[in-house]
């Protein structure tokens, strides 16, 4: 068994975000798993991601606030304990419409 401490975990940064903090859980450079990674992604009022897609399959559950995922225009909002998956290459934008900070934890299957 591997443990990890949430005030262990590393910020690491995440392209074309905004107005976020990642904090790596297990995988890449945190250890503790091989074929998934996982981690924690605090986004602000405003903040968010994309509109971008890659390789990788993606799992957001959302812990507390909410989240707009918006794929292919269709807007679906998220709130605490939804969750969902963007399949590889799908183009996806995810934006925090809120006034409060929406905390989701992200695992990633890398591609191989």
């Amino acid at each position: 068994m591997h443990v990890k401490r949430f005030a262990d975990a590393k910020p690491y940064d995440a392209p074309n975000h905004r107005l976020y903090t990642g904090l790596r859980l297990f995988g890449a450079e945190a250890g503790g798993a091989k074929s998934v990674i996982v981690g924690v992604s605090h986004f602000l009022p405003g903040g968010g991601a994309g509109p971008d897609a890659s390789p990788p399959e993606k799992v957001y559950f959302v812990l507390s606030g909410e989240l707009t995922v918006i794929i292919d225009g269709k807007e679906t909002v998220l709130k605490a304990n939804d969750s969902c998956v963007i399949e590889p290459n799908e183009m996806r934008e995810i934006v925090n419409r809120s006034n409060e900070v929406c905390t989701i934890l992200v695992a990633v299957v890398p591609a191989k």
